[in-house]
């Protein structure tokens, strides 16, 4: 059945799933990346698109921004139209120096503040939300077919945008946090409560150092790599 925030009709949505933020690059990876595309949520703007890669179905579905958006549609994907597989495809802003503008950062785990929706589960504990290591390797292996810079390791989730906290970017600088983001470790977590698997690659749009970005205009080619980073370790033997 729908669920509130996606339309789909069963058996319309993949077993692999991958989620973009914005919706308008859900549709641009679709019509880019895979054939036989259908529409096949359009429910308050987020649109998704399944089809298939090398003859394997995908869906690529919007997940908003921040970790309360993606958090609903993790959850609505898995638990309502079975979804196995979910990797985000996005952007972060860099935070080391040897890391480049449209370099490529595969979170192997995923810093927060404490402040994800799933933060109330543990209570005490500091959960710590990582990829599933399967689809951590297929991506490292793909992307070094790439002539492209990549990085592996930590980044930060972050749960607000217009941040204010320099003292925080310096530990997080200091302590190796390659880049920022807004959802892989809630994505994480969803993913680990249901036992299903998932994974961040992101490309660097920004630097938090040089100040450096990416004019709007080169995003969509320069974010390429990513996407076919992920498809193919979805797929991966």
């Amino acid at each position: 059945m729908p669920t509130p925030h996606i339309s789909a009709a069963i058996g319309d949505i993949a077993e692999t799933v991958l989620m973009p933020g914005d919706p308008y690059r859900a549709k641009w990876a679709a019509e880019t990346y895979l054939d036989d595309i259908k529409l096949v949520n359009e429910v308050r703007g987020m649109l998704g698109f399944t089809g298939t890669y090398k003859g394997n179905p995908v869906t690529i579905h919007g997940s908003g921004m921040g970790m309360p958006s993606i958090s609903i549609y993790a959850n609505e994907l898995i638990t309502e139209y079975g979804a196995k597989t979910l990797i985000r495809i996005g952007s972060c802003g860099a935070m080391q120096h040897h890391i480049k503008v449209r370099d490529v950062v595969i979170a192997m785990t995923a810093t927060t503040m404490g402040t994800t929706p799933s933060a109330g589960f543990f209570k005490e504990i500091n959960y710590a939300p990582c990829a599933d290591y399967g689809l951590l390797e297929a991506a490292v292996a793909a992307a070094r077919q790439k002539d492209t810079g990549v990085h592996v390791g930590n980044i930060y989730s972050s749960d607000i945008f217009y941040a204010e906290r320099p003292d925080l970017d310096e530990v997080m600088i200091r302590h190796g946090i390659l880049g920022v983001e807004m959802e892989a470790a809630e994505l994480y977590t969803v993913a680990a409560r249901h036992g299903v698997r998932a994974l961040g690659v992101m490309t660097v749009s920004d630097h938090l150092l040089t100040h450096e970005a990416l004019p709007s205009d080169q995003r969509e080619k320069s974010f390429g790599d990513m996407v076919e980073i992920a498809l193919e370790a979805a797929f991966a033997a």
